[in-house]
Order: structure tokens, then C-alpha cells, then sequence
């Protein structure tokens, strides 16, 4: 029994950083590509982002970090996850992140971090083929 429907995807902005105008092109470029998104808005703690991404069946989590805080949201969100069992929930994101903290986000469970100037085409192609892909 497979999953249908659209992939469902969480948008969110963890921390203090409140410049959100990314998010809300992302969240935008996936619900005009038949996703659902729901866009949590400025300054979520992860317990939030998580309790959400639960509550609304989430497929997918899509955090926006630009404040320099990605090593420690990420690793929070990665593990209330663990926590409560919702692991099948992909986590992905994007910001201002540098190359050796990508490969180290990866390393902990993080599916795919996009850097200023990925294309809002590359991030949901990423998103189709690696959220809830079709079976081959």
C-alpha cells in the first residue's frame, strides 16, 4: 500500500534569523508544483517545526538557516524526529552554509542542503525524486 496524494512539505524557520523572503519563494515554487507546503513562519523552536511536520503528516521538513545556528537546528530537529519515531520524514534545507558543514549535516541524516543560487527548478526536482520517490 503506497502512499498518494501530494508530497506534503513542511517549510519552516528555525532560530532568531528573520529574514524569511527565501522560505517563501521555496514554499511557493513547491505548491506551484502540486506540492502541499505549510509555511510555519519566522522563528520556530524545532520542537515546533517537528510538531507540525507530525501533526500535518509531513513528508518532508524544509528548514531555512541563515543565522549561523544550521549545526545545532538541524541536529535538533534530526533527533526529536529520532525521538518521536518520525524518521521517514526527510529533512532537507538551505542557507548559508559552508561547504565542511554540508558534508557534516549530511553525515547526520540531512538529505540535501541547497546554497544561495540554487534554482527554486532544482529544489523541487530534488524534492520529487527524493521525497516519497516512484518506485522504478
Amino acid at each position: 500500500m503506497g502512499v498518494t496524494g501530494p508530497i506534503r512539505v513542511v517549510v519552516a524557520k528555525p532560530g532568531l534569523d528573520g529574514h524569511d523572503r527565501g522560505a517563501k519563494v521555496i514554499a511557493r515554487a513547491l505548491r506551484d508544483a502540486g506540492m502541499e507546503v505549510i509555511y510555519t513562519g519566522l522563528h520556530q523552536t524545532p520542537e515546533q517545526v517537528v510538531d507540525t511536520a507530525i501533526q500535518e503528516d509531513a513528508d518532508a521538513i524544509g528548514l531555512s538557516i541563515l543565522s549561523g545556528a544550521h549545526m545545532t537546528l538541524f541536529a535538533k530537529v534530526l533527533e526529536l524526529l529520532r525521538e518521536r519515531d518520525a524518521e521517514d520524514i526527510k529533512v532537507f534545507g538551505g542557507g548559508i552554509i559552508p561547504e565542511a558543514d554540508i558534508l557534516l549535516l549530511k553525515e547526520q541524516g540531512v538529505a540535501e542542503i541547497f546554497t544561495p543560487g540554487a534554482t527554486t527548478t532544482s529544489i523541487v526536482e530534488w524534492v520529487r525524486a527524493n521525497v516519497r520517490p516512484v518506485a522504478a
